[in-house]
């Protein structure tokens, strides 16, 4: 999969990212390597730490034990000390600023994290093939994150290169995957001066060549644990005596996918983990759901949420048990700007190695992107989010994903020609401005 048409100095960055992947928060290594490659530059401002993020809003950050073992794990492979300890318990990601006088304010979202996945590790896996597989063993970058990281770098460097007249913003954003790290860093300001917002993603099932000028249609989610606690007892002598929170559990796995549908669009439920119990012949006293709501629009999502908590904790009631419901990641809608996806679309048919473009395309799943388009959205920015298509040979979040490395080039291409264009069709101050 290798190509000579992307540049040397970014294939063996990707393959640096796809050999060190990281969860969410925990992106140390990726962090250390993002910021190197930024102080190697003239960028007229880096930011990364706390700066970026809105603490607050962080959501479902992992426990000190899981942070400190991955800021080892970085330390290892040789990530900056100045950087781990800027970085703290896990204020990963960084921002470049890049101001070429007057002109508008345009930002280049990208995210950095993997997924807790086995890479495949089976010589027809190019990575494998090519000495590049992950050394992050259970971890692995399944859905492009590392392409997406490159093609952030290489727009940087296309714009630093050109005549781009304005502020240009790129956001190297974590956790991506568990949907909770766009809110904190939209809460923080970085974009609240942001004419233009685009998000790029690679694959989406979209083969090389082609290019979705507009993704819309987000499905906004919530996830959620739910814990049960009832009473132990022993299940042959006293059953009676205890109050079985595997039974809750249940109950409510089953009525969660009884929630009525809604006339006004798409939902969608899901119990994806649960568990409970210590022993056959005990009474469990604990039981656990990890689960999501979906829903074709925020109300929507809020509606199937509204119900899951009453199915919950009704289930809980129903067998003498509490529950806990804890909220992990979340993300709204949200819609790619006709003005923004006109834009695309000219530069891509415009460019070699793109053969097929449409200007709109249903994303068929969330992405917390939509919180920094939201935010740009409410101070009269506009957004997009953008596909760059690439043959994956496995599906994305499967243990045989892996991109064509040529389709990377074509990323930094596209979105490097959006935003110069972007640049020139703003008026001074830009939209937010006005």
């Amino acid at each position: 999969m290798a190509d000579s048409t992307l540049a040397a100095s970014y294939r063996t960055f990707r393959r640096d990212l796809h050999q060190q992947p990281e969860p969410a928060w925990c992106e140390f290594y990726t962090t250390s390597r993002l910021l190197e490659e930024l102080e190697q530059r003239e960028i007229d401002d880096i930011l990364s730490g706390p700066a970026i993020h809105a603490p607050d809003s962080r959501r479902n950050v992992p426990g000190d034990t899981t942070l400190t073992e991955w800021r080892q794990r970085a330390r290892e492979a040789g990530a900056s000390e100045d950087v781990l300890a800027t970085i703290g318990d896990g204020f990963t990601g960084a921002v470049a600023v890049v101001k070429r006088g007057d002109g508008p304010t345009i930002a280049l979202r990208v995210d950095i994290d993997a997924l807790p996945i086995t890479e495949a590790d089976s010589d027809d896996h190019y990575p494998t093939a090519a000495g590049f597989r992950s050394t992050n063993e259970g971890y692995m970058h399944a859905c492009g994150h590392d392409a997406h990281a490159t093609i952030g770098l290489g727009v940087l460097d296309r714009i630093l290169d050109s005549d781009f007249a304005g502020t240009f913003k790129l956001l190297f954003q974590p956790a991506e995957e568990t949907i909770s790290g766009g809110k904190s860093i939209a809460d923080s300001g970085v974009l609240d001066d942001v004419d233009a917002l685009l998000a790029p993603h690679i694959g989406l099932d979209h083969p090389s060549g082609k290019v979705v000028a507009g993704i819309d249609e987000f499905l906004a989610v919530r996830q959620f644990e739910a814990t049960f606690t009832g009473e132990s007892a022993h299940a042959g002598a006293r059953p009676e005596d205890g109050d079985n929170a595997v039974q809750a559990m249940a109950a409510a796995v089953q009525n969660l996918y009884g929630i009525p549908r809604n006339s006004a669009g798409g939902t969608r439920v899901n119990a994806g983990r649960v568990g409970g119990g210590t022993a056959s012949n005990i009474v469990p006293e604990e039981s656990f759901i990890e689960g999501e709501v979906r829903g074709e629009t925020t109300g929507l999502m809020e509606y199937m949420w509204d119900h899951a908590e009453d199915v919950l904790a009704g289930a809980a009631r129903m067998h003498n048990c509490e529950v806990d419901i804890e909220r992990l990641g979340d993300a709204p809608s949200a819609h790619s700007d006709a003005a923004v996806v006109e834009v695309v679309d000219r530069v891509a048919r415009q460019m070699t190695g793109v053969d097929t473009v449409v200007e709109y395309d249903s994303l068929g799943g969330s992405e917390d992107a939509t919180y920094l388009m939201q935010r740009v959205h409410q101070r009269g920015g506009l957004a997009a989010y953008v596909g760059v298509g690439t043959d994956h040979p496995g599906g994305h979040h499967t243990p045989t994903f892996d991109v064509q490395e040529r389709d990377i080039a074509v990323g930094i291409d596209l979105l490097a020609g959006v935003i110069t264009d972007l640049a020139a069709d703003f008026p001074v101050g830009g939209a937010a401005a006005t």
